[in-house]
C-alpha cells in the first residue's frame, strides 16, 4: 500500500452554510478525568472532587467541572470543524443546561451557521458553527457557538513527516 500525506478533515471552502456534522466520537467520562482536570485547572469548588460534600447539594454527586465539558466538546468536533485550523477565535454563547456526572457518555454535532474569506489573510477563512453537547439519552449538557480561522487547501503549509529508513 502506498503511503499518503493527505490530511482528513475540512478546509475552508468544504463548508456549507445549513450542514450539520454528526461527530464520530463518543467520550466516556470518569471520576478521575473529573478530578484531574479540576486539579489542573486549579479549581477548588469541591462540588467537583469532594463526595461527601456533593451529596448535600441538589444533585447528590460530583458534578463534572464545566469547563472539562466545553473542552471535551470542542475536542469532539475538531475532526469535522478544526482540523486545519489556523486559530480559534471565540467561544460564544456557552449554555450548560443540564449537569455531567462520571460515568456520562457525550457525543456532539456542529451545525455551520456562517462562512466568509477572511479579508486580510488571503487563502483562509472564518466559520462560525454551532456545537452541541449531548448525553447517551440526547438530553443537551452544553451549546456554545465556536469561530475558528480555517486554512484552505492552497494556504495549508506542508505537513512533512519523516520516511522510514
Amino acid at each position: 500500500m502506498e503511503p499518503t500525506d493527505a490530511a482528513p478533515g475540512r478546509y475552508f471552502e468544504d463548508f456549507r452554510v445549513g450542514e450539520v456534522y454528526r461527530h464520530a466520537l463518543g467520550r466516556t467520562l470518569s471520576e478521575a478525568d473529573n478530578t484531574w482536570f479540576t486539579l489542573l485547572t486549579c479549581n477548588p469548588n469541591e462540588i467537583h472532587f469532594n463526595a461527601d460534600y456533593a451529596r448535600q447539594t441538589e444533585f447528590g454527586k460530583p458534578l463534572v467541572n464545566s469547563c472539562l465539558t466545553l473542552a471535551l466538546v470542542t475536542g469532539l468536533s475538531v475532526p469535522d470543524i478544526s482540523r486545519h485550523l489556523v486559530a480559534n477565535l471565540g467561544w460564544d454563547r456557552v449554555r450548560l443546561p443540564a449537569p455531567v456526572f462520571a460515568g456520562d457518555t457525550i457525543y456532539a454535532e456542529s451545525e455551520v451557521l456562517e462562512t466568509r474569506p477572511s479579508s486580510s489573510r488571503p487563502g483562509q477563512g472564518i466559520v462560525r458553527v454551532r456545537t452541541r453537547g449531548y448525553k447517551e439519552d440526547g438530553t443537551v449538557v452544553i451549546e456554545f457557538e465556536r469561530t475558528v480561522l480555517v486554512h484552505s487547501r492552497r494556504s495549508e503549509p506542508p505537513r512533512k513527516r519523516p520516511s522510514p529508513r
